[in-house]
Parts: C-alpha cells; sequence; structure tokens
C-alpha cells in the first residue's frame, strides 16, 4: 500500500477541519448569479394571469376610484404643505388669532349662562335698532306719510341706501362665508336680511351709513348729533358682545358704511326722479300728462 504524500494530507486534514466546508456552510461557497441570468430565469418562467375574481366591483366602486385619480392628477403642487411659511402668511394668522381670542373674550352675553348674560335681552334690543328690515319698513312708513318734497327727497335716497347696503353686504357675507366666533345660528330677521355670516358686520355697517346721512341731512342739536353717534357705535359693540361676530367685521362693517354713504351722495336723486319713482311706486305715474 503506497504511501501518500505528506503534503496531501496536510491539505485533507486543512480542509477538513475548516468551517466553511461544512454541509451548513455550503451555500456561502456558492458564487452569486448574475443580473442577466437572474432576468433570463424570470423571463423562462411562464407568465401568471391574474385570475379575475368571482365578484367583480361593484361600479360605485369604480366611479369613486376614478373620481380619486382624477382629484389626484388635477391636483397642483402649491396645495401641498408648506413647511417654511412667509412673513406675510405668519402675520395674517397671528392677527386672526388674536382677533379671534380677543372677540371672544368680549362675547361677554354669547349666551345666557355667560358672565353678562342677564342683560343679553337688553343688548339683543339694541342690536334690532340697527338691523336692515325695521329701517327699510319704517323709510316707506314714514314716506308714504310724507308730505313735502324735500322730505320726500331724503327718505328716498335714504330707503335707496338701505337696499344698497342689504344687497353689497349680503354679496360680500356670501363670498367670504366667515363665521362668528361662537359660531351661532342666524334668526329669522337674519334670514330675511340676508345676514348669514359674520364678514363684515351688516348692523354695523348699517349704524354707520344712517347716522352720517341723517347728520348730513337733518338739522339736529348738539346733544342728539351725539347721541346718534354714540347709537352707532353700541349697535357695533352689541353685535361683538352677543358673540355674532369679530372685532374686525365690526370695523370692516363701519368702514363699509361709510363707503355707502359716500356713493348715495354721488349718485344723489332730484326730487322730479323721487316724484317719478313715487307715482311709479303707487301706481299713481300718468305718462300722458
Amino acid at each position: 500500500m503506497s504511501k501518500m504524500p505528506a503534503n496531501q494530507t496536510r491539505s485533507r486534514v486543512k480542509a477538513r477541519n475548516n468551517v466553511l466546508n461544512r454541509p451548513e456552510f455550503m451555500s456561502l461557497n456558492q458564487p452569486l448569479k448574475s443580473a442577466t441570468a437572474e432576468a433570463r430565469g424570470t423571463a423562462r418562467r411562464p407568465s401568471q394571469r391574474p385570475q379575475p375574481s368571482q365578484n367583480p366591483p361593484s361600479e360605485s366602486a369604480q366611479n369613486e376610484s376614478a373620481e380619486n385619480n382624477k382629484d389626484n392628477k388635477e391636483m397642483p403642487e402649491e396645495d401641498c404643505m408648506q413647511l417654511n411659511p412667509s412673513f406675510k402668511g405668519i402675520a395674517i394668522n397671528s392677527l386672526l388669532a388674536i382677533d379671534i381670542c380677543l372677540s371672544k373674550r368680549v362675547g361677554v352675553c354669547a349666551h345666557t349662562t355667560s358672565s353678562w348674560g342677564s342683560v343679553r335681552s337688553m343688548v339683543k334690543l339694541l342690536a334690532l335698532t340697527g338691523h336692515g328690515i325695521p329701517w327699510i319698513f319704517g323709510t316707506i312708513v314714514c314716506l308714504t306719510r310724507s308730505n313735502t318734497l324735500a322730505g320726500q327727497e331724503v327718505l328716498v335716497n335714504l330707503l335707496l341706501a338701505l337696499l344698497l347696503d342689504v344687497m353689497t353686504v349680503a354679496g360680500m357675507q356670501k363670498l367670504v362665508k366667515r363665521k362668528g366666533p361662537w359660531e351661532m345660528a342666524p334668526s329669522f330677521l337674519d334670514y330675511l336680511a340676508m345676514d348669514i355670516y359674520s364678514f363684515p358686520a351688516a348692523h354695523a355697517s348699517r349704524a354707520a351709513m344712517v347716522s352720517k346721512f341723517l347728520l348730513s341731512h337733518l338739522v339736529l342739536a348738539v346733544p342728539l348729533r351725539i347721541l346718534l353717534v354714540l347709537w352707532a357705535v353700541l349697535v357695533g359693540i352689541s353685535r361683538v358682545v352677543l358673540g355674532r361676530h369679530h372685532l374686525t367685521d365690526v370695523g370692516c362693517g363701519f368702514a363699509l358704511g361709510f363707503l355707502h354713504y359716500t356713493l348715495v351722495e354721488m349718485v344723489w336723486l332730484s326730487s322730479n326722479t323721487c316724484q317719478t319713482l313715487i307715482s311709479i311706486g303707487t301706481f299713481n305715474w300718468s305718462p300722458f300728462y
């Protein structure tokens, strides 16, 4: 029997003692498959066609998925959340937060359980004096009882200013759709005057316009003039105290009321025009005379 060389014996012993030659580690010694081989292997595999489900999705589910995909495609990039807002955006948001906080603090008569809830009925009565419906009907009643041309001229222009104020404020409220600090439901009279939302404050706009109009076209004593200005200010504040408007709503309402007065003064109707409108309104118009 021939003896094996010493070098071969040593190599076999070394290979036997190597840990990587054990069966559980044999996969580590195999070379990695190339990407092309894997691609060929996957290409050779038969393609598995998805089996149609027994219960197909309903039409409503398909419509919802189509609408969601359409919304995702149409969503612009500007709608994403801005992690770094501008200084202007931070300033506007801070002012709005301060406005809401102060308005809620001033709303001491927002509910009957509030700190000043016992005088809520009196504050509501004060706010009612600035409502559009009483002023419009009151102006019409005074117009029917007036016998002077000068008085009828003033009343017709006042009625025009009131209608302009109601329509303008209603349009702006519908456009902005800002709710009050306490988000109260509007009353029946508010629905009639289209005073549903918070911005701008219709009562404040009307009080400012009426007070400026009466101060300009009526001869009043100084105490009455002071009381008229004080009434306009209190009407605007009462809406904040009742929790119906923010402070900025009342401020913008005052500014809008002065703008309405300026517009009416610019398009002031003459006495003849007012008499024509009165004749049409009372069905006494005779165009042949």
